[in-house]
């Protein structure tokens, strides 16, 4: 057999297996993400109303901290993920076998605006919460995608949602959706290329970037459940905990607000902090804010609030920890908090 046929066969299964790759990804998007987001952009437009607060429910605060607290909102909150964290799994499994290396680094694989680009404008179509993209980031680090790139990636999905960002016009007003694409743009593609000029990627860090020379030309199928085991055992676990526990002490994050501080900058502060840990499906920020807007919110803190409770959280900091040096998780988190303070500050002067 000559070089000639071998690189011709090795490109035909490459074709092949992208080829697959995004066939997978469109049908489970489609399933998970359009298909039902598109009926509910039909209930936003005439109802203006998505659904009731995942925190408190009908009521003015959260449940008391308990056992029960935790328990009930980590059904609540799988109930409406897990298709999507199934989803992230799969897709963060497949993208390390079925796409080649070579091809994530030459997409992906440099801190420059053009793959951050690349990557933010990826996310836009996926639509996944933080946790769910978490998986899908893993594996694109996996398979060298720069710091850059996989930032833009992880943080696009929430933050640039574009069905999020029409609810929010139907429900909310569109001056809080164009506030929210405005500072998502500063957030997604300003942090990411600062992110990647800044950090330097430590070749020793963890073994992410280890080549599997032994399993690289082995069987698909093999590599695929090796690949995806490997996501479930570093995600799944602190996912759960850090669910549960935050979860069972959300009244404590979430406390009833003395009047006289509804629209403090004190309050614009402590709710971007608060946002930045907590965990919420795709769009329940939503009603979240109008929830609370209802019961005397200000427009400041409810606007910081809103950015930062779907951009990061402790779930996906935890899930990613073995992929991103702690200096960028920590600098990205910070970000995530300053972006709200300053979304609250913008809100407070234009909204």
């Amino acid at each position: 057999m000559t070089v000639k046929v071998i690189i011709q066969r090795k490109r035909q299964g490459a074709l092949w297996g992208v080829s697959l790759f995004f066939v997978v990804l469109v049908a489970g998007l489609f399933y998970v993400k359009w298909n039902p987001y598109y009926h509910k952009v039909l209930l936003a437009a005439s109802k203006h109303f998505i659904g009731n607060s995942i925190i408190t429910g009908k009521e003015a605060q959260p449940p008391a901290p308990s056992w029960g607290a935790a328990v009930n909102y980590a059904i609540q909150y799988f109930k409406s993920v897990w298709q999507a964290v199934v989803l992230g799994l799969l897709v963060g499994s497949l993208v390390q076998v079925l796409i080649p290396k070579d091809w994530i680094i030459k997409i992906f694989g440099s801190d420059n605006r053009h793959s951050t680009l690349v990557a933010g404008l990826m996310a836009v179509p996926s639509m996944m919460c933080s946790c769910c993209a978490a998986p899908v980031v893993a594996g694109l680090r996996k398979q060298r995608a720069s710091l850059g790139a996989a930032l833009a990636y992880w943080l696009g999905n929430p933050v640039l949602n574009p069905a999020v960002i029409i609810f929010t016009g139907f429900v909310l007003s569109w001056k809080f959706s164009l506030l929210r694409l405005v500072m998502g743009l500063v957030l997604v593609f300003g942090v990411s290329s600062l992110t990647g000029k800044l950090m330097k990627e430590d070749v020793e860090y963890g073994d992410i970037f280890q080549i599997d020379t032994g399993s690289a030309g082995g069987n698909l199928m093999v590599r695929w459940v090796k690949a995806l085991w490997r996501l479930i055992l570093e995600s799944i676990p602190p996912y759960l905990i850090a669910v549960l526990l935050l979860g069972g002490v959300r009244a404590w994050l979430f406390p009833a607000v003395n009047p006289a501080w509804t629209n403090s900058i004190l309050l614009m502060v402590v709710l971007s902090i608060t946002g930045a840990l907590f965990m919420i499906p795709t769009a329940a920020e939503i009603p979240i804010v109008q929830s609370l807007m209802s019961f005397g919110l200000g427009i400041g803190p409810a606007s910081a609030l809103f950015m930062t409770l779907p951009a990061v959280n402790v779930p996906s900091i935890l899930m990613l920890r073995r992929y991103f040096p702690r200096k960028v998780l920590v600098l990205v988190f910070i970000a995530v908090i300053v972006c709200g303070i300053a979304s609250g500050l913008l809100a407070s002067i234009l909204l």
